[in-house]
């Protein structure tokens, strides 16, 4: 399954493929290869370098750490991404060892999970990350710190078919991909005034 970005300009194959399907299949994923994604989000950039980042993981295999991070999803969302190989939670560090607000800790978190998402697209494998879950929960079920703050759920696995979804999701899965014109958010000078680049 592959839904390709209609791009307004040519871009990598791994930007043009990275999205965020619901129909996962049931093949693992190795250890090597999950290990690889997370070495790809430790290589991401962070203000100061302070690297704010930290991932709760848990494999298919793994049934109570699997359950714990599933437990922390709305309703909608434990429906199918109990049918992805690897469940995550990505976790941010919003205070500094000073005490202080990192207030590019989110940003920065992003950005590590961004470089996660093309590192498994390069693998074969799908991304979705969820703010749909609840991190209280996530905070109760696995003892974070009060310095830190989970930001999303995300589901990793191997594309599965989405002809096994309840038809409303199939419809959203099989729905061609739209965003935002170019236009639309680049701009240049005053706040409105679109970029003369992006109107070629």
């Amino acid at each position: 399954m592959k839904n390709p970005a209609p791009a307004e300009t040519p871009l990598h194959d791994l930007i043009i493929h990275r999205w965020s399907p619901r129909a996962f299949g049931d093949k693992a994923i190795s250890l090597a290869i999950l290990k690889g994604l997370f070495e790809a989000a430790r290589w991401a950039p962070s203000s100061s370098n302070i690297q704010p980042w930290a991932y709760i993981v848990a494999t298919r295999d793994d049934k109570e750490n699997f359950e714990k991070i599933l437990s922390t999803m709305v309703e909608f969302n434990q429906g199918w991404a109990k049918h992805a190989a690897v469940l995550v939670i990505s976790v941010a560090q919003i205070k500094n060892k000073e005490g202080k607000p990192n207030t590019y800790a989110f940003h920065d978190v992003g950005s590590a999970s961004a470089q996660l998402s093309f590192q498994a697209v390069a693998d074969g494998l799908y991304v979705h990350q969820m703010a749909g879950f609840d991190a209280n929960k996530a905070r109760e079920v696995f003892h974070i710190p009060e310095d830190w703050q989970a930001v999303a759920a995300i589901a990793i696995g191997y594309p599965g078919d989405p002809h096994s979804l309840p038809d409303k999701l199939k419809e959203r899965e099989l729905a061609p991909r739209s965003r935002k014109k170019l236009a639309d958010f680049v701009m240049t000078g005053d706040w409105g005034h679109t970029s003369s680049f992006v109107q070629k």
